[in-house]
């Protein structure tokens, strides 16, 4: 996002931040404004894995809410003006998107205003969006399961974004407004807007219509502990946690690490970011040709491949592919030979610059959209509030063959899980 110039802030005095980029000609008439709430899975509270997401769907009730409008709803009165709305929670943040014609933006801003001075879920809607949720969890693939289960042994008391169906059951109107009230605080929001519209004027109209949410008037909620931490299956530094068998299409097997979060060094990161983009651009491919124990093997930084990631530490996983009659932990030998050889032997200079090339194009292509665009400075405002992001690829391509091996050496050092796949 460094090509074009840095996006207009502004903080209103009641915490909330504005960011605003214009895209004068490239927005085809359209604006895109994204709601960040630095609030997701992490702040669930105990015996209720999934609150987070719970009030992320009840920002979209389906029926029986209170309130003016309440039988149109938010996602109605969006696509009766032509735009369209999404949200997603992630562990950290939950962000709600919406694109609609640049002329419609007041309307876009009074609206997402509204829905947050006005969110007085019923106990019809509570009930129906768990089981929207229920019925997501049902439907979350087998990797969706490895990422959690890798997460959960490497960081104790962390777990996915979804929810747990039988904690979310029983869940009252008043918990879910309690956690609302406490974690979708101006302080802890950024309202980012892209598209056709002037700065000045934006920000204008953001503080027209999010001006009136009253400032913060407690003490601002900190995490949840970490929960089943002495249960959890945590590996200390240079050992291994051995989770439960997922079954998995063929015989492989899953090696997970830890990535330092971004907001507490963002070299660190960033140099595990090209690590696996150079050993998964070539380094692995031709580890399957010549070693008999794989048939297959990739790797990716970030929950799901996402970076730069949450808050908290990212995991780091490596898939490997076993030949027939390999054990799960001689195919794990391979790739601890492919760290050792990174970890002892920097890559060079042409193949350091395919790699960051190639994450850079991927960063690039993945802020096409504006939509993508506000949801990114978002992100970025809460991770990297120092402003950093918005110069994140200057900072990739910093990144030097030493760090990176010394990524490499961070992930032999510390922990590290392994989970059987197959049958």
């Amino acid at each position: 996002m460094s090509s074009r110039p840095l996006p207009y802030r502004e903080r209103l005095d009641n915490g909330l931040r504005v960011l605003v980029e214009p895209t004068p000609g490239h927005g085809r008439g359209l604006v895109a404004v994204a709601l960040t709430v630095a609030a997701g899975s992490d702040d669930d509270p105990a015996g209720r894995h999934g609150m987070a997401h719970l009030v992320e769907h009840l920002m979209f009730p389906r029926g029986g809410a209170a309130g003016p409008d309440a039988e149109e709803g938010h996602a109605a009165r969006v696509a009766s003006a032509g735009g369209v709305c999404n949200a997603e929670t992630h562990r950290d943040r939950t962000v709600f998107h919406t694109v609609a014609p640049a002329p419609l933006l007041d309307d876009a801003l009074g609206w997402e205003a509204r829905r947050l001075q006005e969110f007085t879920p019923s106990a019809t809607a509570l009930r129906t969006e768990t089981e929207v949720i229920a019925e997501e969890i049902r439907g979350t693939s087998t990797a969706g399961r490895l990422w959690s289960s890798v997460l959960a042994a490497l960081h104790p008391g962390a777990r996915d974004s979804y929810g747990t169906p039988g904690e979310l059951t029983g869940t009252t109107v008043a918990e879910a407004v309690g956690f609302f009230r406490r974690h979708y605080r101006p302080s802890a929001m950024v309202v980012s807007v892209v598209g056709e519209a002037a700065p000045e004027r934006v920000a204008a109209r953001v503080r027209k219509a999010f001006g009136g949410l009253a400032p913060d008037a407690r003490t601002p909620p900190t995490r949840p502990p970490d929960r089943g931490a002495a249960a959890a299956p945590h590996a200390g530094p240079g050992r291994s946690a051995v989770t439960e068998p997922l079954p998995w299409p063929g015989e492989a097997v899953a090696v997970g690490h830890l990535s330092p979060p971004p907001a507490r060094d963002l070299p660190a990161h960033l140099a595990q970011v090209v690590l696996t983009e150079v050993l998964g651009r070539g380094r692995l491919p031709a580890l399957v040709r010549h070693d008999p124990r794989l048939t297959s093997a990739r790797v990716s930084c970030g929950l799901y491949g996402q970076w730069p990631g949450a808050t908290a530490p990212e995991p780091v996983l490596a898939v490997l592919g076993r030949a027939p009659g390999i054990r799960a932990e001689d195919a794990a030998k391979a790739w601890t030979t492919a760290l050792r050889e990174l970890a002892h032997r920097p890559p060079e200079a042409a193949e350091l610059r395919r790699a960051v090339n190639t994450l850079l194009l991927a960063w690039h292509r993945g802020a096409d959209s504006l939509t993508a665009r506000a949801v990114a400075h978002g992100h970025h405002a809460l991770l990297l509030p120092g402003g950093g992001a918005a110069a994140l690829p200057d900072e990739l391509r910093r990144t030097t063959p030493v760090e990176v091996s010394a990524a490499a050496r961070a992930l032999l050092a510390g922990p590290r899980s392994l989970t059987v796949l197959g049958g």
